[in-house]
């Protein structure tokens, strides 16, 4: 029986939705990192930063593209190690600055997905993807990387079905 991971990373605090800001107790990834685990039994994995970031929004995309300009691979919290016993991966990740945040870069590094199915979802306002599918080919090389779900944040909570859907494909 094949074993499903979900490796996400997710920010709470104050956040950008349709033109303004509002303070969310849970980040829009994790809100669908969950979903995902509801329909699959998928195993979950929070990537978390040692330091975390601002819940200040303009501070903290300040802080987000000082280190994407640096190439920065921020230290993370008891980074995962090995997915060899899993066969499907969801990656899951807010869109910054056009990638992936830095602290997912730092995780995906350190796996080898050489035979494992990856299978991506992001959430934004707006910039679906933008460079993160191609970044991922370089993040995780060998993997067979499926279709990706792009989720505008302000919609996480009525987008059960639209997952449901992706995640049988």
């Amino acid at each position: 029986m094949s074993k499903n991971l979900i490796i996400y990373f997710s920010r709470s605090g104050e956040n950008y939705f349709g033109g303004e800001l509002k303070n969310i107790e849970k980040g829009n990834t994790e809100v669908i990192a969950e979903y995902i685990k509801d329909l699959t039994s998928a195993d979950l994995f929070k990537v978390e930063a040692v330091n975390e970031y601002p819940s200040d929004y303009m501070k903290c995309i300040d802080v987000a593209q000082k280190e994407l300009d640096e190439g920065a691979r921020p230290e993370i919290k008891h980074p995962l190690t090995d997915i060899d016993e899993y066969d499907i991966i969801y990656i899951g990740f807010p869109n910054w600055w056009g990638t992936l945040p830095m602290p997912m870069w730092t995780q995906l590094e350190q796996l080898d997905f050489t035979g494992k199915t990856v299978k991506p979802f992001v959430t934004h306002e707006g910039s679906g993807f933008g460079f993160a599918e191609k970044d991922l080919k370089k993040l995780c090389d060998g993997a067979d990387i499926k279709k990706g779900l792009s989720i505008p944040g302000a919609n996480v909570y009525d987008a059960k079905d639209i997952v449901a859907h992706w995640a049988a494909e």
